[in-house]
């Protein structure tokens, strides 16, 4: 989550769940949330979605936005009832967005510029929300610091996310900080150099 302290307008990134939590954080901080942005459709980036806008509308104004991915992921955000269930996990739904986002638009939300580059191969539908002003990206689980994101599903492609990564994020610069979708940050400069995925060959 990202917000703008003098507006309080907020963006909320990928709630996988504890709608609660993060409900009571947003209003304890005076926070209203504009939109939530969503880089893939897998249950634990996703699952919380339903349960956070319901709580959100009761709370703001105005419900946030739900944005993103890109339509291919359609398919998992329709079934993250079954892949809770899969995992003996409770609490979780189905997620349903306003709308998809296609490669190169630009969102607008807290009073930041966020680039959407769609990066495919841990989910087909994958994509990065890069706010190039503040030199920072929303990665998802396509780049962690020392390794990229599984591609051992039936739709993942260990090779085009690779390509997608070095084509697409790294000439974004070395300086960009990527914030991952699991584990610490790390700047795409450092993946470049150490990230076996990336510098091997």
């Amino acid at each position: 989550m990202l917000w703008n302290e003098a507006t309080r307008h907020a963006v909320v990134v990928d709630p996988g769940g504890d709608a609660g939590v993060l409900g009571q954080f947003i209003r304890q901080n005076g926070l209203n949330v504009e939109a939530i942005l969503l880089t893939h459709g897998h249950l634990d980036h996703a699952g919380g979605v339903a349960a956070l806008s319901r709580l959100l509308a009761k709370q703001q104004k105005a419900p946030p936005v739900i944005i993103g991915p890109t339509a291919e992921d359609g398919f998992l955000l329709s079934s993250i009832e079954n892949q809770a269930r899969h995992f003996g996990l409770e609490g979780l739904e189905n997620a349903k967005v306003d709308r998809y986002v296609v490669e190169g638009e630009q969102i607008q939300a807290a009073g930041r510029t966020f680039d959407v580059i769609h990066v495919p191969g841990h989910t087909p539908g994958h994509v990065v929300f890069v706010d190039k002003a503040a030199k920072f990206a929303f990665a998802g689980d396509t780049l962690f610091r020392g390794t990229i994101g599984r591609t051992d599903f039936p739709y993942g492609d260990g090779d085009l996310l690779v390509r997608s990564i070095k084509e697409k994020l790294l000439p974004l610069g070395d300086d960009i900080v990527i914030m991952p979708g699991h584990g610490g940050s790390s700047t795409l400069g450092a993946e470049r150099m150490n990230n076996p995925f990336l510098c091997a060959g």
